[in-house]
């Protein structure tokens, strides 16, 4: 309880005072929400109307909040001056004849008491009744002008009790129904725009920023002089292809391909990845589709890429839904729809990659929708070094580094791979504290990247490294003395990766696309090189050979099955494999033979396999005393090159 009116005065004001700070900055925050969130712009209406409705709106809506904040403001002013006084002493004062006037209500009572100095004004009390069955009679009889309300404020109970909820309801209701209704990103279904659009201040990548892939980078031209002068094309009566389909092994530069192309023909680019149009709710990624192309239209000429088109162009081939939809199916219909609807003269290509095109739907594949299909393989050696050389623009080499060697240290890598190398080099030159990239940098890194890391905390015990350093040098001795081996570049005994304990490196002279039957026989040999090495030298074998033997078998069969190189079995090819053309991973296999067949090819792969184990034999036994020499400086040094090779063996 309060004495002094003056502090009630100044503590109701001071509370009010919060009230309304806090009311506005949540009216501010919600304006601003608004603002942001406001209506999107509709195609057929100019963007100055839109603006103006949106403030409209905005302007309504402060003004209700204004009126709502003026109306509880008097409401709570009313009992500013009001001092609360105990029910008895009320009644005494009633007994007294003191009270001037009261407003009874079923919550509490209000009203004024008479000042027994006239130059003092009249106070205002309030006071919480005990009703008592006799109140009435009593203010009557000692003349108090008194009121009997049902409620303290009919106006203000009717508008917080009814109008407010009611249009809190209303505008909710209206709000869900009209998100619903709009569909596409106005639709509250749309978990969020996912349609990437790089602004013109971003910096742009052109041809000069991708090496290698010049046949790819050549295809992909007519798409920029389409953008650039599509009267060109029809003046002619030649039309641009609808879509390009960019395919090609993981790495190789596919999207950075397509965003080359738009900043060659300098228009804006979207890009979305095919991952995000699937979402929870369904219909959400036709909605999302039909977005990107109406944006795309309003923004043409343009590119559309779509990253990972395999996510929603997987083949509709497959068990028939009963009773239901499937959203990536409804997504790929309505892409079909909007790729084969729109005008070709508006200026939007579509591009998309993928290193999955055998699972694609046929209806994406046709004329009229990705028609034109560009592989982006394996970089050769000639694109790897172009791409060592854009790679290591920004970095400080030494003097006698050759990229060339490194290129063909690396054959099978990718852009991104030959990017991570690069990389990796200037972290170990780092890391041992050179003021250049050396030469050993490169081959620590490329080692990393080939084989793993060194395992600098699992050390051999002397009889495991003198096992090892014999296995490896089986590989490399067996390597040297067959008729089509590969060059030995590299020995080494240090544990790498997750199982492997060393390993031996091999360099190819020349770039090569087809394997001979000799050569894959030789593969072989130099697979069972090793273990060879540990029966004839240490008497026994052990499981260090488990790769070797899983690599060996699997040449075999395939030279048998799939190859046509067993005199017996002729040239057919025996069971069916479902194989994906640029990811390393065999999708299903099944046997079309019989099991005499099968008998048979056994026979023929373990008569392969006994044949190259005793060309290894042979080779060891005829080369025992170099082999061991290898072997103990191997033991010495832990890692050898080929030059150390040569001078120990003597050439």
């Amino acid at each position: 309880m309060v004495d002094s009116k003056n502090d009630i005065f100044k503590t109701v004001l001071t509370l009010l005072g919060n009230f309304l700070t806090y009311m506005k900055n949540l009216l501010m925050n919600g304006l601003d929400y608004l603002s942001k969130q406001g209506p999107k712009k509709e195609l057929n209406k100019p963007a100055d109307q839109t603006t103006s409705a949106g403030s409209k709106q905005r302007k309504y809506f402060f003004l209700v909040m204004l009126f709502i904040l003026l109306l509880t403001f008097f409401n709570s002013i009313q009992d500013v001056q009001r001092d609360e006084i105990p029910f008895s002493q009320f009644i005494k004062l009633v007994k007294e004849a003191k009270i001037d006037k009261a407003v009874v209500t079923e919550r509490y009572i209000t009203g004024v008491i008479k000042s027994d100095d006239p130059q003092k004004p009249d106070k205002n009390f309030m006071t919480i009744p005990l009703w008592q069955n006799d109140l009435a009679q009593m203010l009557e009889q000692n003349k108090v002008d008194f009121v009997v309300r049902s409620s303290d404020n009919w106006l203000t109970n009717l508008f917080f009790n009814w109008i407010i909820p009611m249009l809190i309801l209303v505008f909710v209701w209206s709000w869900v129904m009209r998100r619903a209704a709009a569909g596409g990103a106005q639709s509250f279904l749309n978990l969020g725009n996912k349609i990437h659009i790089h602004q013109d201040t971003q910096a742009k990548i052109t041809f000069n920023d991708v090496a290698g892939a010049d046949s790819a980078k050549q295809e992909l031209k007519e798409s920029i002089d389409f953008l650039r002068t599509p009267e060109k094309f029809q003046k002619l009566g030649g039309r641009m292809p609808k879509g390009v389909l960019i395919v090609g092994p993981p790495g190789t530069g596919k999207t950075l391909l397509a965003r080359a192309v738009s900043g060659e023909a300098q228009v804006p680019f979207f890009n979305i990845s095919g991952s995000e149009f699937i979402e929870l709710f369904v219909g959400v990624g036709a909605a999302r589709v039909r977005e990107l192309f109406i944006q795309a239209r309003n923004k043409a000429p343009c590119i559309i890429f779509i990253d990972e088109l395999d996510a929603i162009g997987r083949s509709r081939a497959g068990p028939v839904m009963i009773g239901g939809h499937d959203e990536r199916e409804q997504t790929l219909n309505q892409l079909l729809t909007e790729m084969d609807g729109f005008d070709t003269s508006v200026g939007v290509v579509v591009m998309a990659a993928t290193n999955r095109p055998e699972v694609l739907d046929k209806a994406l594949l046709r004329s009229g929708r990705f028609d034109r299909q560009i592989v982006v393989d394996k970089p050769d050696l000639r694109d790897r070094i172009e791409i060592l050389k854009l790679h290591t623009k920004g970095l400080t080499l030494a003097k006698d580094i050759d990229l060339s060697i490194i290129a063909k240290r690396t054959p099978g890598l990718v852009g991104a791979d030959l990017a991570n190398i690069a990389n990796e080099a200037a972290i170990m030159a780092t890391r041992v504290g050179h003021d250049k990239v050396e030469k050993e940098d490169f081959e620590s890194a490329i080692d990393r990247i080939l084989a793993g890391p060194e395992k600098k905390n699992r050390v051999l015990n002397p009889d495991e490294k003198r096992r090892v350093a014999f296995h490896e040098a089986g590989h490399a001795m067996v390597a040297e003395h067959v008729p089509t081996g590969q060059p030995v570049h590299k020995i080494s005994i240090i544990p790498r990766g997750v199982s492997a304990l060393g390993f031996t490196l091999q360099l190819p002279v020349e770039e090569k696309f087809l394997s001979t039957e000799d050569e894959l026989k030789d593969q072989l040999a130099i697979l069972l090189g090793g273990r060879m090495s540990e029966e004839i030298i240490l008497g026994s074998i052990s499981t260090g050979a488990q790769n070797d033997l899983e690599k060996a078998s699997e040449i075999a069969r395939n030279m048998v099955c799939s190859l046509g190189m067993s005199k017996k079995m002729g040239p057919l090819t025996y069971g069916k494999r479902q194989q994906l053309q640029f990811l390393e991973a065999e999708v299903s296999e099944y046997r079309n033979y019989s099991d005499e067949t099968a008998r048979l090819i056994d026979t023929e792969i373990m008569a392969l396999v006994e044949e190259a184990e005793a060309r290894a034999r042979e080779i060891i036994i005829a080369n025992r005393s170099a082999l061991e020499k290898l072997a103990n400086l191997l033991q010495e040094k832990e890692v050898i090159s080929r030059d150390e090779m040569l001078a120990l063996l003597g050439g």
